[in-house]
């Protein structure tokens, strides 16, 4: 039998991606919109898509689907329910971002402590030239090192985020729904993750339960020193409370990487800051080049493993 295969959003993989070793037929578009997808997934038995969502109707009315390839981790795209009553089966990522995230994790946590874009800002208005000393020191600089990293979930990339936190010397909390028996890090409570961290690093998918888990209250109750870094899922915080605190002064810095919405809309509270104390970037923490021909190279595999009956990263 010829499988038919229909990548929905190959150019949201920079990447060679290899074909299939079994018979089949390949179809791929740059990028599909939700009503797209339908017509274009009419004869297919595996589709594949990063971005472009796959809810209950869409799936109901695609009756030859099979196999749903993610081509990310986060599979809040795909109605789960709706697949698994249906028989399809849904795979995702895991693990390739082993090092991409983390890394651009500490990047935005090492350019808050130690005021990177104040002190850029500081050195384009001429303010180094004007210094009656040999350098500037208007802002304030915190080491890493004998700090608190606090960590939201301790899944593969907290614990990645966790053991170059121990590199850099810093003392590891976590809070999990399963408290760690890791050795190397400290369980806490909520509260004091909250209370005590002086980096709190979010690290959980995005759930009905996590949804808006950081809101003007838990920003009012972080140390006003503390920093807030985001590299897992918008949603996560509560954005207008956050451009407020930041603005105000509650905490002391935040870097995210993400927003509750992507590509984000004009009236977005955070794409309007202008502060040294604030760092976005546009969802690029995964998107290192090995990081991406890992994920490539493990969606085809999960692709081939389905055929071959023993389906891998199977999450409905």
């Amino acid at each position: 039998m010829t499988e038919q295969i229909v990548f929905l959003d190959r150019d949201s993989i920079i990447a060679d991606i290899r074909r299939p070793s079994f018979a089949h037929e390949w179809a791929e578009y740059p990028a599909s919109s939700a009503a797209e997808a339908i017509e274009r997934l009419r004869d297919a038995s595996i589709a594949i898509t990063n971005k472009v969502p796959l809810r209950a109707e869409a799936l109901a009315a695609l009756p030859g689907l099979k196999m749903i390839a993610v081509a990310a981790t986060g599979t809040d795209i795909v109605d789960l329910a709706a697949a698994r009553e249906l028989g399809i089966v849904v795979s995702n990522i895991q693990g390739y971002a082993h090092a991409a995230v983390p890394e651009h994790t500490f990047a935005l946590m090492l350019a808050l402590r130690r005021q990177l874009l104040a002190y850029r800002a500081d050195v384009e208005a001429g303010l180094w030239e004007q210094s009656p000393r040999f350098c500037l020191f208007h802002h304030p600089i915190r080491d890493l090192h004998g700090s608190r990293l606090g960590l939201l979930g301790y899944g593969d990339l907290g614990k990645q985020v966790a053991h170059l936190g121990r590199a850099f010397g810093m003392q590891v909390l976590v809070h999990t729904r399963t408290p760690t028996d890791d050795s190397n890090v400290r369980n806490v409570s909520w509260d004091e993750l909250l209370e005590t961290s002086d980096v709190l690093s979010l690290h959980v998918p995005l759930t009905d339960a996590t949804r808006n888990i950081i809101g003007a209250a838990e920003l009012a109750r972080m140390q006003p020193s503390a920093i807030l870094v985001n590299t897992a899922r918008g949603g996560l915080v509560d954005e207008a409370a956050l451009a407020d605190a930041l603005q105000r002064g509650v905490i002391a810095g935040a870097g995210f990487d993400v927003l509750s919405k992507e590509p984000p809309v004009p009236d977005n509270p955070l794409l309007r800051l202008r502060l040294p104390n604030f760092l976005l970037t546009p969802h690029s923490a995964w998107a290192s080049g090995q990081a991406m021909q890992g994920l490539a190279d493990q969606l085809i595999d999960n692709i081939e493993s389905f055929i071959a009956g023993h389906p891998a990263n199977r999450v409905a």
